[in-house]
């Protein structure tokens, strides 16, 4: 299998030809995390979207658990969109092999071709809704569903 077509399990290829996956992955850097390495911290500047490509991490906002990452997912998109410090802390469960995109090679994206980045910034988009969508229905689960007493 080709490394375009193992990118394109991830939405944010959603849409983009093999060429064009190539042109962005070779603005992509490799990184690798040991089992309990701490890849974002919460509240510091995050200027990388995140693709897994082998291992798990784990989303922390304080105390609380958010969501479990595996190979396929991504995480990284609101700041890589809005420039703010990083909203969780995301740390390694395993030894974990990671992509990043960073700000700057979105950027270089854009002007190399508009029809990429432009399908790049939907899928982004696309990928932000349906997370949303996940944590409205986990955050109103209980009042939708009251336990009887």
């Amino acid at each position: 299998m080709s490394e375009a077509a193992s990118l394109q399990k991830y939405a944010f290829f959603g849409g983009l030809s093999d060429e064009q996956i190539d042109i962005v992955r070779s603005l992509m850097k490799e990184e690798f995390y040991k089992k309990g390495e701490t890849i974002i911290l919460e509240g510091t500047t995050n200027d990388k979207l995140h693709f897994i490509l082998e291992g798990k991490a784990v989303a922390i906002k304080g105390e609380v658990t958010l969501i479990e990452f595996k190979a396929g997912d991504t995480f990284g998109e609101m700041e890589i969109l809005d420039i703010m410090p990083s909203a969780a802390t995301i740390r390694a469960l395993t030894d974990t092999q990671i992509l990043s995109l960073s700000h700057r090679a979105l950027h270089t994206i854009s002007r190399l071709d508009l029809k990429i980045f432009s399908l790049i910034i939907m899928n982004l988009a696309r990928d932000i809704s349906r997370r949303l969508r996940r944590m409205d229905e986990r955050a109103l689960a209980p009042t939708l569903n009251p336990q009887q007493t």
